[in-house]
């Protein structure tokens, strides 16, 4: 019994040393499920922007006109959703590829494409779809496309995404109403 006593004396600060060594990586862990979970939800938030956005500029502005979509609305419906979930409109940055020209951009940096080819191939800038009569079916469906990006900034210590900006690209499109 004494020898046990012994040997356990000598591993007083075993204990210590090992949670030295385990509450560093433990805690980098919980901060990296946190600002995962943070950077999800930015971007589910910044999709839901731009899906909202894609819908507000996809139907007419009254229903008399024909053809006569608002940019603006689709500023104002992204803006409202980005402001309702407390993100900062003015970190909204220009998405790349560069605005095509039949896209505008907005004041709050939100590329909004009207009356264009919708699900053209990824990295193909939208064509304009091309008027027809009345009686002739679209050959491709058209609608509204809507994309900006917004930056996320991790803080995660010990690794190397620390202090590293990650920008979320947010694209959402609506086929127009009529």
């Amino acid at each position: 019994m004494r020898a046990i006593l012994r040997k356990l004396a000598h591993e007083d600060g075993v204990e210590i040393a090992e949670a030295a060594l385990v509450l560093p990586i433990v805690f980098t862990f919980l901060l990296g499920i946190v600002w995962f979970g943070r950077a999800f939800n930015i971007y589910s938030t910044i999709t839901q922007a731009a899906q909202q956005g894609a819908i507000a500029a996809s139907r007419p502005t009254c229903a008399t006109c024909l053809n006569t979509f608002s940019i603006t609305a689709a500023d104002s419906a992204v803006v409202a959703v980005l402001q309702s979930s407390r993100l900062d409109v003015a970190q909204i940055a220009i998405p790349s590829p560069a605005p095509a020209r039949v896209c505008t951009t907005t004041s709050h940096n939100i590329m909004v494409c009207p009356s264009v080819v919708l699900n053209s191939p990824a990295g193909v800038l939208p064509d304009q779809c091309n008027l027809i009569s009345p009686n002739e079916t679209p050959p491709d469906e058209c609608g509204t496309i809507v994309s900006f990006q917004y930056p996320f900034k991790s803080y995660l210590p010990f690794t190397s995404l620390n202090l590293q900006t990650i920008t979320l690209k947010a694209q959402a499109q609506s086929r127009t109403e009529n």
